[in-house]
């Protein structure tokens, strides 16, 4: 009886995260994406905009989920962050228009 309870409760309780996975799969889908995106444009931000050390941008743009690739460029203001499979580069534009995704 009692297994009996814990095997609908977990099929219950599976059928739930699979049901919200579809409704949010846009979401989960391009999540991937925004690890690196994300860093790559706040650390541009960070080193060419606020004009923070290099060591000072590191520890401000880390996360919980790890990226594998960072490569800054620094003659062409240009940052490179790789996370998840996925790579993004941000670029200082110039003063008024700060850093951009590319």
């Amino acid at each position: 009886m009692r297994r009996s309870v814990l095997l609908t409760l977990l099929s219950v309780l599976l059928i739930a995260l699979f049901g919200w996975m579809w409704l949010e799969r846009v979401a989960l889908r391009a999540f991937p994406d925004i690890i690196s995106a994300y860093t790559a444009k706040e650390y541009c931000s960070c080193r060419y905009v606020m004009q923070q050390p290099a060591e000072y941008c590191r520890g401000y743009v880390k996360q919980s989920v790890p990226t594998s690739e960072f490569l800054e460029t620094a003659q062409a203001k240009r940052i490179t962050v790789s996370g998840l499979g996925r790579s993004h580069s941000a670029r200082w534009i110039g003063e008024r228009q700060g850093c951009r995704l590319e």
